[in-house]
């Protein structure tokens, strides 16, 4: 298991006040944060740009110390023993970063395995296994510039797992990629965590994607913590909006009228759509209004032709908490 406790991280910036002074400035990245990865499961990261999603993964992957706080990988301290952790951990970002496009795929993977101490068999096995595994065989003596941005992400995914790491950060994989690699993508993600026994930290912009994907979320911003649960609760806690879309054939006025009179007394918003013989309500409350509407219908003996609950998303529950944040 992975265990971040009270994780800070500062810099000091020095800012130029008129032509020959400097003034200092100390920006705090992370603030106080805990986080945990249990091996087998997926944990999102997300928060805007700036929140300190990049400097967390750095924290935890060793490349950058913490100001303060402590980082224990599987009861190792990332900063006492990080010679042994770096074995355990491997790091995948999305894009074209990582890899040197004028050697071939297959260089590219005996490079980064011999940084791990990887040689000889041992070495050519991983590198032939995983390159079945994306199915990158074919391509492998074809230099990296060559590649799609398909391909270069499946590299990206080989050399990240070149060490056979118990845990992965993942940092925006799927990346300017097309929906159907993007799709490939994930479902080695999550194999690689529910059937390899992975775990696995993931940034992603895809909100989509994270909600599929995570068990689990952190939501920061500016480097402190304000929201962790499954992706399910966090909707639950932050979206108090519910939405409804109901089809009814035209009517009285009069029957119509009383109706929405009613909506209105009972705190539930509405727009209207006339089509032709057909009326089309958007409804909006702060609570589970299906019950509601379907007594008032059946009070004013008005036929239902379609009724579509839509559920609140994770994209919902985000837009939010960014509303709330610049208020």
């Amino acid at each position: 298991m992975i265990q971040a406790k009270q994780l800070v991280k500062r810099y000091e910036l020095k800012e130029k006040v008129g032509f020959f002074r400097k003034k200092k400035r100390v920006v705090e990245a992370v603030n106080g944060l805990d986080l945990t990865i249990q091996k087998g499961e997926i944990v999102g990261l997300l928060g805007v740009n700036g929140a300190g999603k990049t400097t967390t993964i750095k924290m935890l992957a060793t490349l950058l110390e913490p100001t303060s706080g402590t980082i224990e990988i599987d009861g190792m301290d990332s900063m006492k023993q990080d010679l042994l952790i770096k074995k355990k951990i491997n790091m995948i970002a999305g894009g074209e970063r990582m890899l040197y496009w004028r050697l071939t795929g297959y260089e590219n993977l005996q490079y980064f395995g011999s940084l791990y101490g990887l040689k000889g068999i041992e070495l050519e096995e991983r590198i032939q296994f995983l390159l079945q595994q994306v199915e990158l065989k074919e391509a492998a003596h074809t230099p990296v510039e060559r590649y799609s941005k398909g391909m270069k992400q499946r590299l990206q995914i080989v050399r990240g797992l070149i060490n056979d790491p118990d845990y992965l950060f993942l940092d925006e994989p799927t990346l300017g990629l097309d929906a159907p690699v993007a799709k490939k993508l994930r479902e080695m993600v999550y194999r690689l965590a529910k059937e390899q026994n992975k775990g696995i930290l993931l940034t992603s912009h895809y909100l989509e994607e994270v909600e599929e994907l995570c068990d689990r979320l952190y939501i920061i911003e500016k480097g402190k913590l304000l929201y962790e649960g499954t992706p399910e609760n966090i909707i639950q806690s932050i979206v108090r909006e519910y939405r409804l879309e109901i089809v009814i054939p035209e009517i009285k006025s009069e029957t119509i009228e009383r109706f929405e009179h009613s909506l209105g007394m009972k705190e539930i918003q509405y727009e209207k759509e006339c089509m032709g013989e057909h009326i089309r309500y958007q409804l909006k409350a702060s609570f589970d209004m299906t019950a509601t509407v379907l007594s008032l219908l059946t009070k004013y003996q008005i036929r239902i032709l379609q009724l579509e609950t839509h559920k609140a998303r994770l994209e919902d529950a985000i837009l939010q908490i960014a509303n709330e944040v610049s208020a």
